[in-house]
């Protein structure tokens, strides 16, 4: 009986354990189901922070991609170094200052100084008598004579000296001259006040300065009144043999016309021309050149038809190329006509030349 008694108890007590740990029984798959949840939780959360990071690495991949090119193209913003010489070479870029320009149509300076000489015996086998065409008797008459040419024809002033030169022989007689005078005489020039104003005030300081004679030097005659580079050139080399290159509009016209210059400057031209030819030619290239300018290479219409050194003009073309037609454009004596002088010399008389007639004998 008491064994019984005990074993009731002992089971009462097995029972009594085993409802009170039955709620940890229950809880654990509660716990289980809380945890699994949590893992679900974080199983959703990491793709996101999986496809964020992913997205982040992406970016930088991309943007190391992006700066990849500029750091190879870096070295590419650096200046290339180029000679001078080929920079002018180089399409859309301007030649550096210091490139000297090429000459005309590629020409060479040794094929510009060969044409330009060339041009000049050939001008001078047209013209072998080629002069001064202003009439002259000794310097001073020259260097009035020059003076007064201005703005004018040569033939003009031909026709208008011989009065003057009669009545005021000498710089005495022409500096104490009564202005309003010499205005008379000298107005079929134009711009007769100011050129009277001129020859007086030359001849004043050829009394008062020389002695009355016409100097020899350049440094000289520049101070004259009225009397420039171009006329103590003129003087020089037609009056003293000394040579001197005669920049008149004529000579200018023809050396752009045939490229040995681009110069503009009447000073920069004479310097460009001159390192052309040999010192002892500039008086005689002066004259061939004025001369073909004045008979055939005009401003306005030039005769290049009839020019004998077409072949060798760049500038071929400007002007009439029909030979007949160009042959009526000629003046002087190429085209029959009176030459400028009233009297020139006997070469020119003896090449066909005719003497200009006096003035108001039509």
């Amino acid at each position: 009986m008491k064994k019984t008694a005990a074993s009731k108890k002992s089971a009462a007590a097995d029972r009594a354990s085993t409802t009170e740990e039955a709620p940890a029984t229950e809880e654990a798959p509660a716990a289980r189901k809380s945890a699994a949840a949590k893992k679900a939780a974080t199983a959703k959360k990491s793709p996101a922070k999986k496809a964020a990071t992913a997205k982040k690495a992406s970016a930088k991949k991309a943007s190391a991609k992006k700066a990849a090119p500029l750091k190879r193209q870096a070295p590419a913003k650096k200046p290339a170094v180029v000679p001078k010489k080929a920079t002018a070479a180089v399409k859309g870029v301007a030649p550096a200052k210091t490139v000297a320009p090429k000459p005309p149509r590629g020409e060479s300076r040794t094929a510009l100084v060969r044409r330009a000489r060339r041009i000049n015996r050939e001008l001078a086998e047209v013209y072998p008598y080629a002069h001064p065409e202003l009439d002259f008797e000794n310097p001073f008459q020259l260097v009035v004579a020059t003076v007064l040419s201005a703005q004018t024809t040569d033939l003009r002033v031909n026709q208008t000296t011989p009065a003057l030169f009669a009545k005021y022989p000498t710089p005495e007689d022409l500096a104490a001259a009564v202005p309003e005078e010499v205005e008379e005489i000298l107005r079929p020039t134009g711009f007769f006040r100011a050129k009277t104003k001129s020859v007086i005030g030359l001849s004043k300081a050829l009394t008062e300065d020389f002695g009355g004679e016409v100097p020899g030097r350049l440094e000289d005659l520049v101070k004259l009144p009225g009397v420039g580079r171009k006329t103590a050139f003129v003087v020089l080399g037609n009056a003293f043999g000394r040579p001197g290159i005669t920049v008149d509009t004529h000579f200018q016209r023809l050396v752009r016309r045939w490229r040995w210059t681009e110069e503009t400057d009447p000073d920069k031209i004479e310097a460009a021309v001159g390192a052309l030819f040999p010192k002892s030619d500039w008086t005689d290239l002066s004259h061939h050149v004025i001369w073909h300018g004045r008979r055939i290479c005009h401003a306005r219409k030039p005769a290049c038809g009839a020019c004998p050194i077409a072949p060798l003009c760049p500038a071929y073309g400007e002007g009439e190329t029909d030979p007949e037609k160009a042959k009526k454009l000629l003046k002087y004596e190429k085209g029959g006509f009176p030459g400028q002088r009233l009297k020139p010399p006997q070469a020119y008389l003896d090449a066909g030349g005719k003497p200009a007639p006096p003035l108001g004998a039509g």
